[in-house]
């Protein structure tokens, strides 16, 4: 079989070619690998094998479930929704509430925390990476992922209402009181507004 110029397609294409034909669910595996374990990575404190775990899980449910996507929805909404619903049943499994994170910032991520945050533009990018993996390890989890979500992963309020199965206007409380936690912390830290 020739390879697909998978980068040309749209999810809804591949989900519709997998369908079709269940080989063509790898180029779905393909694309939502890294982002989703990064996502379970910066939301759990599980090990890398765990972490694989989770993924693996998400992609199978993913698959056996694919007849009953709802094209209405963002293929990526949905994906991350059977994702969100893995880690939250690995909690469960293991007794575990996440910990600490997985604090791989890149640039983008810290630029947007220092405009949303408001904070000193003079700042070492480094110890701003220490003090915000700090910051996040302590906020409560559904703040914690809202906030993921947000910086992490560039989910806009109509994604991230899809994933948690959350009201926008609930999606929104949810965002502002996790910037209002962040920035309590912020504040007890020595960092500069």
């Amino acid at each position: 079989m020739p390879e697909l110029k998978v980068e040309n397609l749209s999810d809804q294409e591949l989900v519709d070619l997998t369908l079709k034909s269940q080989e063509n669910f790898l180029y779905l595996m393909k694309r939502y690998q890294q982002p989703l374990l990064f996502y379970i990575k910066r939301l759990s404190n599980f090990d890398p094998d765990q972490a694989e775990d989770v993924l693996q899980e998400t992609f199978i449910k993913t698959y056996y479930n694919l007849n009953d996507f709802d094209k209405s929805l963002k293929f990526s909404s949905w994906i991350y929704r059977i994702c969100h619903n893995q880690l939250i049943d690995s909690y469960r499994k293991t007794k575990t509430r996440p910990q600490n994170i997985y604090s791989n910032y890149n640039d983008k991520v810290i630029e947007g925390i220092m405009v949303d945050f408001n904070i000193d533009r003079e700042i070492d990018k480094e110890y701003l990476k220490e003090k915000i993996t700090r910051i996040m390890n302590i906020l409560d989890f559904k703040y914690r992922e809202v906030l993921i979500f947000k910086f992490f992963e560039g989910k806009d309020y109509k994604e991230m209402s899809d994933i948690l199965k959350k009201p926008m206007g609930t999606v929104a409380t949810l965002i502002s009181r996790a910037k209002k936690q962040f920035r309590e912390k912020l504040k007890d830290s020595d960092i500069k507004f």
